[in-house]
């Protein structure tokens, strides 16, 4: 292995627009759950406009005994790749009564359940042979490569190979899964972007890797931002706000605002509180996935190759799973790409 860092029913698919517990340690999720932001209706409505505005061509949701899977169908065209985002229905786990999905570490689940849902996500996939590479994500900018599968899970949080026969995949619960192909030089990529890998600019770095290690040209790839939570509903703190626009100049395009909670409060004087008795700043509103399609775009990506969903983890908790919105209830979700034997 190569690893290296740059800082639903019938047996045919069909494609339509108490055991060993798992480890708490093995989660990625750690985070205290917040409640979804509440937005005045105004500010919904323009945002679902302008959404509206930038939307891509459509997905397809391909379906095998159950299990739904999210395809872009540019990457369908290609013979030799395999890719998807799975969803939460179809799986053996057990959430609120429900069979589940869940293809991650969590508390509530066991291993042997993740490794069936894992069998039946690669059957919906079409790539029931293909082995399946997962990072211990840690939130970071870490890249790995790989020319065969590791003996050990290695911690990181976007892969890249050229070998056929390797599946990559990250996993999610609201943050952004992004695949990246290369037609031409048969590469491909996955990355998990939450907020702290997008600050650290990790599409960017992968990009990189990606030319430095395979000479791939960034005007001929191909990416895809699957299931996320919205700018709609990801609330984070001042704080977040404060780190991006230190590195970014065009941060004031990731938010619904920007304030950095250094901006003077008039609620002050007028409640006559002491300084430092105010109360808190209020927090704000970051979109993941429009921070990562400008990572992609200043990295040379075309515009027409850059597809994204507009589904929303945390809007459409009933077919994704969501952190914030469930907590530790939550299972996990896969975004997979790779090269077929």
């Amino acid at each position: 292995m190569l690893a290296a860092q740059f800082a639903g029913r019938g047996a045919d698919a069909r494609v339509r627009s108490p055991a060993t517990q798992i480890s708490h340690a093995n989660c990625d999720y750690t985070d205290k759950a917040v409640a979804t932001a509440k937005t005045s209706p105004s500010k919904r409505r323009n945002r679902k406009q302008a959404r509206a505005r930038v939307a891509g061509k459509p997905w397809t949701e391909r379906v095998l005994r159950g299990v739904h899977v999210l395809q872009v169908p540019a990457f369908s065209k290609i013979p030799w790749l395999v890719h998807g985002f799975s969803t939460r229905p179809g799986g053996v786990s057990e959430s609120n009564s429900e069979k589940v999905l869940n293809l991650g570490a969590v508390e509530w689940d066991t291993r042997e359940n993740v490794e069936e849902n894992k069998r039946r996500f690669l059957a919906a996939l079409g790539a029931p042979d293909l082995t399946l590479i997962s990072l211990h994500q840690i939130h970071s900018d870490l890249v790995r490569s790989f020319d065969a599968a590791p003996a050990k899970q290695c911690k990181g949080d976007a892969s890249a190979t050229n070998c056929a026969g390797l599946l990559l995949g990250v996993r999610t619960a609201d943050c952004a899964p992004v695949l990246v192909v290369d037609p031409k030089k048969r590469v491909v990529a996955a990355i998990h972007a939450g907020w702290r890998g997008t600050l650290q600019r990790i599409v960017t770095k992968t990009i990189g890797q990606m030319q430095m290690e395979f000479g791939c040209r960034p005007q001929d790839l191909l990416a895809a931002i699957g299931p996320t939570i919205g700018g709609c509903c990801y609330e984070v703190g001042t704080e977040v706000a404060s780190a991006f626009a230190a590195k970014f100049a065009n941060a004031s395009e990731f938010f619904d605002e920007l304030r950095t909670g250094d901006e003077p409060n008039p609620l002050q004087w007028l409640n006559m509180m002491p300084p430092g008795h105010q109360s808190p700043p209020n927090k704000v509103l970051l979109d993941l996935k429009k921070a990562n399609r400008l990572q992609l775009l200043e990295a040379g990506v075309r515009e027409e190759n850059i597809f994204v969903t507009e589904l929303c983890t945390s809007c459409a908790v009933e077919r994704f799973f969501s952190y914030r919105k469930e907590g530790a209830a939550s299972g996990r979700l896969m975004g997979v790409v790779g090269i077929r034997s």
